[in-house]
């Protein structure tokens, strides 16, 4: 076989199940919109019980099919995602950067992931909502605040005033989770990080692309078969995005390509 013809051989293809968990709102169905559509939605209805949609990720030696369970961050549906992330090869655990008590909630789904679900499956955690911050960077944390101005009780009111400007995220900055606090306990805990914006795109390619490539070669598997979990139900066409709603089905198309 020339090499021309080599190169222009179809590759290996493989399917990959993925699993999106965190605290509601705070960007989960719009990273997969984005990432499977390259669009946005201002006003996203949150998510009832799960949604599942497909994408292609090419690989130079392979392409990963992302078989993706978005499932809803209220916490009466909390109880439902073992369902979803059984048998999953990997799994975005998702926060908004503005919002502390929402990697509290990611810190706890990692936890549960660690303990419950397949060994060996890879985690991103994802600080989401990046475009709310100035620079992207690292910041004060939210907690930081309160506690200097209880330290300032005794200071007279220049130097207090002097804290409080240090402390206070620069104008316009909402963020209040530091890059460095996640990125330290993603790294204590073997875990991929990024800080992403689902609504200017910013690193969701880069987040799956990821993924795919830290996927072990051995867990691959090679076309369907790694649907898991009421996947059969629902069925699984290319690019389909079902919506369970508790026991109903609405299906919606979506575009299929690669976005890698």
């Amino acid at each position: 076989m020339s090499e021309s013809a080599s190169a222009n051989a179809p590759k290996p293809s493989s399917s990959v199940k993925l699993v999106l968990l965190g605290e509601a709102a705070v960007g989960k169905s719009s990273l997969v919109l984005r990432f499977v559509n390259n669009d946005f939605q201002e006003n996203k209805e949150p998510t009832i019980g799960a949604a599942f949609l497909t994408q292609k990720c090419t690989l130079p030696t392979r392409t990963i099919k992302f078989e993706i369970w978005d499932t809803a961050g209220q916490e009466r549906f909390a109880s439902l995602a073992p369902m979803y992330y059984r048998n999953a090869q990997a799994a975005l655990v998702v926060y908004d950067v503005t919002k502390p008590s929402s990697l509290t909630k990611a810190k706890h789904w990692v936890a549960e992931l660690q303990r419950q679900a397949s060994p060996g499956i890879v985690i991103a955690l994802v600080g989401n909502k990046l475009d709310l911050t100035n620079d992207g960077g690292d910041a004060t944390g939210a907690s930081s605040a309160p506690q200097a101005e209880s330290e300032s009780a005794g200071q007279d009111e220049a130097e207090a005033g002097e804290e409080a400007e240090e402390q206070l995220p620069a104008s316009g900055d909402a963020r209040k989770v530091s890059t460095r606090e996640a990125s330290t306990y993603a790294e204590e805990e073997g875990l991929l990080f990024f800080e992403t914006s689902a609504k200017i795109g910013t690193n969701v390619v880069e987040v799956f692309t990821a993924i795919a490539n830290a996927i072990p070669e051995s867990s691959l598997k090679t076309g369907r078969g790694a649907g898991g979990a009421g996947q059969t139900a629902l069925g699984s066409r290319s690019g389909e995005d079902s919506r369970v709603n508790l026991g109903d089905r609405g299906a919606a198309t979506a575009k299929e390509g690669c976005a890698c």
